[in-house]
């Protein structure tokens, strides 16, 4: 039998695998909807890490958090991006729409591990809060959004661009060794019009370079990022010039 610790929500008490960081909120997630199998993808968990890596760095240097709380939160958070906690990321993409279940995921996992790199006990919510701590400053509302953009644009860059310039490169490779091979086109079903085996592979390349032109542009607005913005976008409960500074933080530990 599995072993179980006890952790709280304004809910009340429930029980959670002692061998996971996550908390409450995210196993109630789990009884919630019990649906699908389809687990939130790595790369939003990842960017997930990021955002509370930056949130955590910003509200340190304003002295918002205590150093030593920081501190963890800093290398719990960087411990995700690292891949090092993904068993701790149970849930799937059926939830609310604003991504609540899996911010709390984030929340709980590094708090606990932040209080485990403090010294303390895992589920006290002491002397790092899920909530008031690795939270502060951020709603669902801004994190999720952030992290959905996040993941998109380091997958972009480091799988999908790199991926299309590698097929690109290959396609190139097929014009030069195509050339003079004659074919006949097709149309309707039907012979058409001769070319070269190197004329139809160029077709293919420029698509492909195409694709890489469009993706580059639409990170343009990829990059944008909703956090700061809090719960209805108006940065309540923010300082100014938090949301730059975040963004900031972000790029650095990104890339």
């Amino acid at each position: 039998m599995t072993s179980t610790r006890t952790e709280t929500d304004s809910f009340g008490p429930l029980e959670v695998p002692a061998d996971r960081y996550w908390g409450a909120q995210t196993q109630r997630s789990l009884m919630n909807f019990p649906i699908g199998w389809e687990r939130q993808p790595v790369a939003v968990v990842r960017a997930l890490g990021v955002i509370k890596q930056a949130c955590a760095e910003a509200n340190k240097s304003a002295g918002k958090l205590p150093a030593e709380v920081a501190d963890a939160l800093i290398q719990a958070a960087s411990e995700v991006v690292e891949g090092r906690h993904d068993d701790h990321f149970p849930l799937v993409v059926w939830q609310t729409g604003s991504g609540t279940q899996s911010n709390m995921n984030a929340n709980e996992v590094i708090s606990n591990r932040a209080i485990e790199i403090l010294g303390g006990v895992i589920g006290s919510k002491d002397p790092v809060h899920p909530n008031d701590h690795c939270n502060m400053g951020q709603s669902s509302n801004d994190t999720f959004p952030t992290a959905m953009h996040v993941a998109t644009a380091m997958t972009a860059r480091d799988v999908l661009l790199p991926g299309l310039q590698k097929l690109r490169t290959a396609l190139d490779a097929k014009v030069g060794e195509f050339d003079g091979i004659i074919k006949i086109g097709r149309t309707h079903t039907m012979d058409a019009t001769p070319l070269t085996l190197s004329q139809e592979f160029s077709g293919y390349a420029h698509q492909v370079a195409k694709s890489v032109e469009r993706v580059r542009a639409a990170l343009g607005d990829i990059h944008e990022l909703a956090q700061g913005g809090t719960a209805v976008g108006t940065g309540l409960n923010t300082r100014p010039g938090w949301d730059e500074e975040v963004a900031a933080n972000m790029a650095r530990i990104t890339g």
